[in-house]
């Protein structure tokens, strides 16, 4: 079952973590066949944000929310269940300054699309 690790944590606190670690860690993942993708994003000063009314677009600066932690990257994995993805993302290198949400992906329908 595919998983995405999102990986939030306050800006400043990233700092701590060595880039390194987390291209270590990637390539244990790959190593193990739990990798599937993933990256760093750039810091939340670049991020826009739309949203789509009565069929008018709206962008502002910024990310969806101010929050304490921002979305810094993610890691899309391969797991057997919740409880491997959970064992996989705690090993991720930001986890020990910020947060990993774990979330299934959902499968769509292609028989919706007929």
């Amino acid at each position: 079952m595919k998983y995405l690790c999102l990986v939030y944590a306050e800006e400043k606190k990233l700092e701590d973590v060595d880039d390194a670690d987390c291209m270590v860690c990637a390539d244990s993942l790959r190593a193990s066949g739990h990798y599937l993708a993933g990256s760093p994003l750039q810091p939340v000063h670049t991020a826009t944000t739309l949203r789509v009314r009565d069929g008018r677009v709206s962008i502002t600066d910024g990310p969806f929310a101010e929050t304490k932690e921002q979305l810094a990257g993610f890691y899309l994995i391969d797991a057997h269940d919740l409880n491997d993805a959970i064992r996989i993302a705690a090993k991720i290198p930001p986890a020990r300054e910020g947060s990993v949400e774990v979330r299934p992906i959902r499968q769509l329908d292609p028989e919706k699309w007929k």
